[in-house]
């Protein structure tokens, strides 16, 4: 896993002069949380306050009126600061010289990785493995397959701002979405099976 966790250990472990091998299946480094959580979801809470503040001035006699929203502009922005930071993490890798695989791993031995992708195989041999595969959102059961329902995935891509948003979920990628809708224009509800979000 190359998730904040995993190239944190990956890059410790070769600044201790261990031959260090990052495997992810995914073709960035990062995880859920720079790739497609923490991070985009960041950038669009920024952009959400920047908007919010401007109508916050009005008090002090600032007048901006209504925001223009490009979307596709807005999403470009955000994918370039996630960009930058996987592109950051890539260039700390190879200064390391960790070696980054991309693809799935599975242990094949006590001391073995298999790990496969689209193309190739790869047999790795550790004296040492981390384990840090991270999450990924769940899809709930009894949940039809309809385009209108979408992950936290889904949401950070922001392909369209609905009228109205059902968030299902009040933790904190659920109230930053929340956040960022609610600032775009959308009404929206949260439902949270706890008593407090």
């Amino acid at each position: 896993g190359a998730g904040p966790g995993g190239y944190t250990a990956a890059f410790r472990a070769a600044d201790l002069g261990i031959d260090t091998v990052l495997v992810d299946s995914s073709s960035t480094l990062g995880g859920v949380c720079l790739n497609v959580g923490c991070i985009p979801s960041k950038a669009l809470l920024h952009a959400a306050r920047v908007i919010e503040e401007t109508a916050e001035m009005e008090t002090a006699g600032l007048e901006f009126g209504s925001p223009t929203i490009d979307r596709q502009k807005l999403v470009a922005w955000k994918d370039s600061v996630v960009k930058k930071l996987t592109d950051g993490l890539n260039t700390l890798s190879q200064k390391r010289n960790v070696t980054v695989i991309n693809g799935h791993g599975a242990f094949a031995a006590a001391n073995h990785v298999s790990v496969t992708n689209e193309n190739e195989k790869f047999d790795i041999a550790f004296e040492q493995a981390i384990i840090a595969a991270g999450s990924e959102p769940i899809r709930l059961p009894g949940i039809p397959d309809d385009p209108r329902i979408i992950n936290s995935t889904g949401a950070l891509a922001l392909e369209q701002i609905p009228g109205r948003l059902l968030i299902i979920g009040g933790g904190i990628i659920g109230l930053e979405m929340a956040t960022v809708y609610q600032t775009l224009g959308s009404l929206v509800t949260i439902a949270e099976m706890a008593d407090q979000l």
